[in-house]
C-alpha cells in the first residue's frame, strides 16, 4: 500500500499515524454504515488516499481530521454504489425480553436491546442525516466542525440534525408503541449538506 513512501522516517511517521487513527476511523465508519466489512474497506481506502498525499498531509495541523473527512465523504458519496445490508439493522424476534424474577440478570441484555433499537432507528435516516448525527453527537464535533467537514453551512447542519433527531424520536416512539412492527424505511433527504 505504501511503496511510494520513501525513507524510513517517513514510513515510520505514516505507520504511527495509522496506529493512532485507525480505531477512531473504524468507529466513525461503522456508526454510519453498520457493516464492519464495508467499514474496514472504507478505512483502508481512506488510509490509501492519505498515504498518496502523505508528504502534504503530515505537515497539516490536524491530519486525523483530514482522514476523517475522506472517510465521511467515501461513506456519503460511495453509498449510491454500495448496498447496505438492512438485515443487520433489524432487531431479531419481537424485541422484548422475557420477564424474569431476577431482573438484574437481564440488565446487560436490556442495554444490548436498546443499542440494537438505536442502530435500527439510525438505519432509517438518510446517509447525510446519519453522518451529521454521528459526527455531532458520537464524535462530539461542534456544528462548525461538522459543517466544515461536510462542506455545508452551520445552518444546514443544525436543520439536518434537527430533522434527523425528530426522525429518530418518531422511529423509536413507533417501536415502543408497536413492538414487532415493521421498521420504517429510510427517509430520503434533499439536504444540501
Amino acid at each position: 500500500m505504501i511503496d511510494w513512501l520513501t525513507g524510513r522516517t517517513t514510513r515510520r511517521q505514516f505507520d504511527r499515524f495509522v496506529d493512532e487513527v485507525t480505531e477512531g476511523l473504524v468507529r466513525t465508519g461503522y456508526s454510519m454504515t453498520f457493516d464492519l466489512a464495508e467499514t474496514e474497506d472504507l478505512v483502508q481506502e481512506t488510509l490509501l488516499r492519505v498515504a498518496r498525499r502523505w508528504d502534504r498531509v503530515r505537515s497539516m495541523d490536524h491530519p486525523a481530521a483530514y482522514a476523517r473527512r475522506i472517510l465521511v465523504n467515501l461513506v456519503i458519496d460511495g453509498g449510491k454504489e454500495r448496498s447496505r445490508r438492512n438485515a443487520e439493522l433489524e432487531a431479531g424476534g419481537d424485541g422484548e425480553l422475557e420477564a424474569s424474577p431476577d431482573a438484574d440478570a437481564f440488565e446487560p441484555f436490556r442495554t444490548i436491546d436498546a443499542v440494537s433499537e438505536l442502530r435500527a432507528a439510525l438505519g432509517t435516516l438518510s446517509r447525510r442525516q446519519r453522518a451529521v448525527i454521528v459526527l455531532r453527537y458520537w464524535e462530539d464535533l461542534s456544528e462548525a466542525d461538522v459543517a466544515e467537514l461536510l462542506g455545508c453551512s452551520v445552518g444546514t447542519v443544525k436543520s439536518t440534525a434537527s430533522r434527523g433527531l425528530t426522525r429518530l424520536r418518531q422511529v423509536i416512539g413507533a417501536a415502543d408503541a408497536a413492538p414487532g412492527a415493521a421498521s420504517p424505511q429510510p427517509e430520503r433527504s434533499s439536504s444540501a449538506c
